[in-house]
This record gives C-alpha cells, structure tokens and sequence, in this order.
C-alpha cells in the first residue's frame, strides 16, 4: 500500500466524477460524499437567499471554494459575496473573495460543520461563517478569523434561538429565523 500526501488527494480529487446526487468536498485532505439533503434543509437555504439583497450580494448554492494552503475544497450551502468580487468563471471561488458562508446543518455533517469546517473557513479568512442547526433550532455565527492552517479559528461567536432576529452586520442585514424548519426525530447534539 503507497502512502498518498495531501497534495495526491488535492490532484485526485479535482479529476474525480462522484456519482450522481451525491455532494463531494475535499476536507483537509479527505474525500467526503453526502446524499442529497432534506426538505428542510432546501428550504432554509431558499430562505436565506429570499433575505439576502442580490443588488448588492451574490448568493451562490454549492459553489466549490479554493482555500489557500489548505488541501481542502469545502462545498458550501451558500456563499455570500459582494457582486462583482468573484471571478468571471471557474469551479473555484477564492475564500477571500466572500464575505460570508453558510452551512445548514444535516443529521449526518454536525460534526464536520461545527468542527473542521469552522477551522478551514477561518484559515481561508472567510470573515463570517453561518451555521444553521436545525437539530438544535438554531443559528451559530462564527466572525473574527484568527491564525494561520491547523491553528485557525474564529475569535467572537454568536448563537441565535429559531424565531429570534439574527443580525448579520457585515451583509447590513437583519435575518429573520421564524420559518427555519427543524428536523424530527434527530437526538440533540453537543455543539456549539
């Protein structure tokens, strides 16, 4: 068995066709596929994007971001930038071209969204990092990033109840939480 460094799982993964309906991201060097999300899910990230002034931001679903000096390519729920400030064209989307990303957390990707991807989207300078929990019923921001690869994070985090307002200083914008959808069934988790 041959040992294969970050950088081979990098090159592998940019050629790799994952089979259809499936979410692929590369995080920190792991391939990771997801199935197609839930109702609830799809309706949370419409209702964001509803909220979210497009003559001013650009609201990207599943956009492939390149973060710097990581061997990760996260694959957001949403991505917010200023219009104007990405690229022309491309699969990748340079992390410090967005102002914000969003990730509605599944019954399988809690771990990975309050955890590793928090980390990256601080070491790829993301300003501010939304998760929307609708095991817990509610909405963590993550701003400030600080530091550098394994040793980033974000300095100031807030969390919001569902049905409260959410200020998002950096969009200029006041979310409001009252229709976010919960999962059923789903055994509460221990984050933020």
């Amino acid at each position: 068995m041959t040992a294969v460094d970050e950088r081979g799982v990098a090159e592998f993964f940019a050629g790799f066709e994952p089979p259809e309906g499936l979410k692929v991201e590369l995080l920190r060097g792991e391939i990771v596929m997801m199935a197609s999300p839930d109702l609830v899910h799809n309706r949370i990230v419409t209702n964001l994007m509803d909220q979210i002034p497009r003559q001013r931001w650009e609201r990207l679903q599943t956009q492939d971001v390149d973060i710097v000096d990581e061997a990760s390519e996260p694959v957001p729920d949403l991505v917010v930038l200023e219009a104007g400030a990405g690229p022309d064209s491309g699969r990748l989307l340079p992390s410090r071209t967005i102002t914000l990303v969003v990730e509605v957390v599944s019954k399988t990707s809690v771990d990975r969204d309050y955890g590793v991807k928090r980390l990256i989207y601080a070491a790829g300078e993301v300003p501010a990092y939304l998760i929307v929990d609708p095991i817990m019923a509610q909405c963590v921001l993550y701003s400030e990033p600080v530091g550098r690869g394994e040793g980033a994070d974000y300095q100031v985090q807030r969390t919001t109840r569902f049905g409260a307002p959410l200020p998002l200083e950096l969009l200029d914008v006041v979310l409001d939480t009252t229709e976010f959808g919960t999962y059923k069934g789903v055994k509460p988790h221990r984050y933020p």
